[in-house]
């Protein structure tokens, strides 16, 4: 990218961040809710529907068609493996600039302002530029505004005769899902290009891994800081009055948020570009330090709380939400927790399960203090997480403060389960022994449902037919087929595939 260059550098000890995580509020990063909810904004959505998006869309076609054209141009007479040994120069590295000003237009096009803050600094002083917070498709003006940096892409996005031809330009570094050494290779090329003598353009890399709705920076993922070389961070921002671009998880799809930003008068995005962040040895010898450190940075720059949710958790909260399971719910709530405190990498509880198969049923561990607690999980009894983990489990008519461990342990066999697509009613039937009482039914009721004590008590009663102290799964089934509101509150909790118990990295427990 032509113009004047950043020469102000940091390093990790030349300020101090102060932006600490807030583990008193649990933040769910992966929900954004759009609703047109006054008669003006209905009214003029529908105007633009009519008026405004087809004019867009015929400019941003032709925009991008261009783009397209001139990419096939700057392409033509090079193989996939010249692309990988060399970066490209002479007339393409014209054609490539011509590429980011019909992208930027394009932008334009559509309503949107891109206001860039700060300068980029060149490849020598940061051969690497960390992009947070990911929240959107729309992300990708970044690309045009840095001058089509080399980005991290899955191999068979080449492949796609339109979009390929534009990725190919940047000269990415692909990843290839079906090689098992697939990491190792992408993170390798990731050193070499940071480290080459060559003049590669600049990498582009969002540590996060996937779109949140900004409310927080969740993990870097470290693959950007294994080089440990200095990297420039550059913050994105959406500062419009309806939040039309956050696409996550749990929230509208892609072609409404679309629309929705095409037939607003005007959106804008704000890209700045921070003091490229030099790390220390500390931080060269450990990319997880490192990438911790910047995160911090970039938290503390945008005003927002860092937490520890991951792409796994993004996953677990996508299954929740094809299986009819609130992502404020217990299960969802208990695993963030968990991985928080490092039990889920551990298998903790799948060791305790293993050494105690009959604590799922057994009343030796139903009474458990905060410091049992702590001392099951073997972990320290101050830490914030393992406080908000055990009040998850503290009912409130219970004045002795203890817990039931085995609802615990049945919530978290059944978050492992979450994650395969299995029948997990019927799964909390067989954990608990195939027949279960009223307790026992509450509890798994309050898991995977959200039902309140008194709502569960009452199905119980109209399960059971008030004379039965036990149930099945076969009743349970049974009575929620011939209850279609029940039927449509289960949903996909109620498949009929096979199902085993944990399966969770080779870890196994076996049916008592």
């Amino acid at each position: 990218m032509s113009g004047s260059r950043i020469v102000t550098t940091f390093t990790s000890t030349d300020s101090i961040v102060k932006n600490e995580e807030t583990p008193d509020e649990l933040i769910n990063p992966f929900v954004h809710h759009l609703e047109l909810t006054s008669t003006y904004e209905k009214v003029k959505t529908g105007f633009f529907t009519v008026v405004v998006l087809p004019i867009r869309l015929f400019f941003i076609s032709c925009l991008m068609i261009a783009v397209w054209v001139l990419a096939c141009i700057g392409l033509y007479g090079l193989s996939e493996e010249e692309l990988r040994q060399k970066p490209i120069s002479g007339w393409r590295r014209v054609v490539r600039e011509w590429m980011c000003h019909l992208g930027r237009a394009a932008y334009h096009a559509g309503g949107m302002q891109i206001i860039v803050k700060g300068k980029q600094a060149s490849r020598a002083e940061a051969p690497i530029l960390v992009i947070a917070p990911h929240s959107t498709f729309l992300d990708a003006n970044i690309a045009y505004v840095a001058g089509l940096p080399s980005i991290i892409v899955r191999k068979e996005s080449s492949l796609n005769p339109f979009v390929g031809k534009l990725i190919n330009y940047t000269q990415p570094v692909y990843v290839w899902r079906d090689d098992p050494n697939s990491r190792q290779k992408t993170i390798q090329e990731i050193i070499n290009r940071a480290k080459s003598d060559l003049d590669w353009p600049q990498m582009l890399i969002f540590p996060e891994g996937t779109c949140t709705n900004r409310s927080c920076l969740i993990t870097f993922k470290p693959g950007a800081f294994y080089p440990g070389v200095p990297v420039q961070p550059v913050l994105l921002r959406y500062p419009n009055k309806l939040d039309t671009v956050t696409w996550t998880w749990d929230g509208p799809g892609a072609l409404k948020l679309l629309w929705l930003t095409l037939t607003q008068s005007h959106s804008s995005c704000e890209i700045e570009f921070l003091p490229v962040y030099k790390p220390s040895e500390a931080e060269k010898a450990d990319p997880k330090l490192y990438a911790h450190n910047v995160r911090l940075l970039m938290a503390n720059a945008l005003g927002v709380p860092t937490t520890n949710y991951t792409y796994e958790d993004c996953l677990l909260s996508s299954k929740a939400k094809e299986m009819n399971i609130p992502v404020s719910s217990i299960i969802i709530q208990t695993h963030k927790l968990r991985s928080r405190l490092g039990l889920v990498r551990r298998h903790t509880e799948e060791r305790l399960l293993q050494e105690n198969p009959d604590w799922l049923t057994s009343p030796e561990v139903q009474n458990v203090t905060c410091d049992k607690f702590s001392a099951l999980l073997n972990v320290p009894d101050y830490d914030v997480h393992l406080s908000q983990l055990f009040k998850l489990f503290l009912k409130e008519t219970n004045p002795s403060n203890v817990i039931d461990f085995r609802e615990y342990m049945l919530c978290v066999c059944i978050a492992s389960e979450a994650k395969q697509g299995t029948n997990l009613i019927k799964l909390a039937f067989k954990l608990c022994g195939r027949t279960i009482n009223s307790s026992q039914f509450v509890c798994i009721m309050n898991i995977l449902l959200c039902l309140k004590a008194d709502e569960a008590l009452k199905l119980f009663d109209d399960i059971s037919g008030g004379s039965q102290s036990t149930i099945s799964y076969g009743d349970f089934k049974g009575f929620v087929k011939d209850n279609p509101d029940l039927l449509s509150k289960c949903g996909n909790l109620l498949n009929d595939d096979n199902y085993s118990l944990i399966n969770n990295n080779s870890h196994h427990l076996k049916e008592n």
